[in-house]
């Protein structure tokens, strides 16, 4: 990254520019600009490469991802690639300045600064433009049904991003995926995979079915259990439905799946929360899938 003369560095934390951008941390905000933030390296590293077409199949827009870049004057130092990211990022045409240490942490959401923080586009996109973009046959999705938590909604996106998953979807009601909490808890992941936001379920599950997927719902008290389940079930296309922390899966959302799975429970816990739950469904998933493919 070229260092920018210090006249240039933005010092004044209470600035008409500091002011808007840090407003994006609230959801009206972000829904009347169309703008979030990705705040700390890793979301930021992930926005950028993202933007700059580094990602094998991207799923965002090369070149619409990042609105502008805001480093503190320490980013060279300590996160010496990331920088490199950053020049690439400035010679692209993307907006960066370089901001003292309170100017950051003013803007951002998180209790101290964290070196970098990129304003970034939401994205628009629905379940049908989604697979109707991939090449093949959708093999793996998570849907969440009326997540409220930002870490829990966060570490299912980074689980179905690790798992393979072609795409998650988080319907009316979810935590809004673009909180700057959520996107924090991804740890860029929400760059690595398509996203769908506001979805109406049995909406989206009907795309689904009629793409060849097959429904399942994660439910404690499903007939049919994880470690056993019927042959062949979870080598087959898959979305599972994951619900409410405190409420789980209504009879609606139920209804719209083909088989109720249980994670079994080999010690004395009652009960696995919502994103472990969905992190163990969507690897037995993507394993046996791997498996199926061997």
């Amino acid at each position: 990254m070229n260092e920018r003369p210090d006249q240039d560095v933005m010092t004044n934390p209470r600035a008409d520019r500091v002011r808007k951008v840090a407003r994006l941390a609230g959801r009206s905000s972000r829904q009347r600009e169309g703008l979030f933030l990705a705040e700390g390296p890793q979301p930021a590293r992930e926005a950028l490469r993202a933007h700059l077409g580094l990602l094998e199949s991207p799923p965002w827009t090369p070149g619409r991802v990042v609105d502008a870049v805001y480093v503190s004057t320490g980013l060279a130092e300590r996160h010496p690639d990331l920088a490199g990211l950053v020049g690439d990022a400035v010679r692209a045409g993307v907006p960066v300045r370089q901001t003292s240490d309170e100017v950051l942490t003013a803007m951002g959401d998180a209790v101290t600064g964290q070196d970098i923080l990129a304003v970034c586009r939401v994205p628009e996109s629905s379940v049908e433009a989604v697979l109707g973009r991939l090449p093949d046959q959708p093999r793996l999705a998570a849907v969440l049904c009326r997540v409220q938590d930002p870490g829990n909604a966060g570490t299912i996106l980074r689980a179905a991003d690790a798992a393979g998953a072609d795409v998650v979807v988080f319907t009316a009601g979810s935590v809004d995926l673009f909180n700057p909490k959520v996107v924090r808890s991804t740890a860029g992941s929400l760059f690595h995979l398509p996203v769908v936001t506001g979805a109406e379920l049995s909406a989206a599950t009907g795309v689904l079915s009629g793409r060849g997927v097959q429904v399942l719902a994660a439910d404690g008290y499903g007939t049919v259990v994880l470690d056993r389940p019927p042959s062949g079930l979870l080598q087959r296309p898959t979305a599972w439905l994951f619900g409410n922390e405190a409420q789980g899966l209504s009879a609606d959302e139920l209804s719209l799946a083909s088989e109720r799975v249980a994670v079994p429970l080999y010690g004395r816990a009652e009960s696995l929360n919502v994103a472990t739950a969905a992190t163990v469904c969507l690897y037995a998933s993507a394993m046996a899938q791997q498996g199926a493919r061997h």
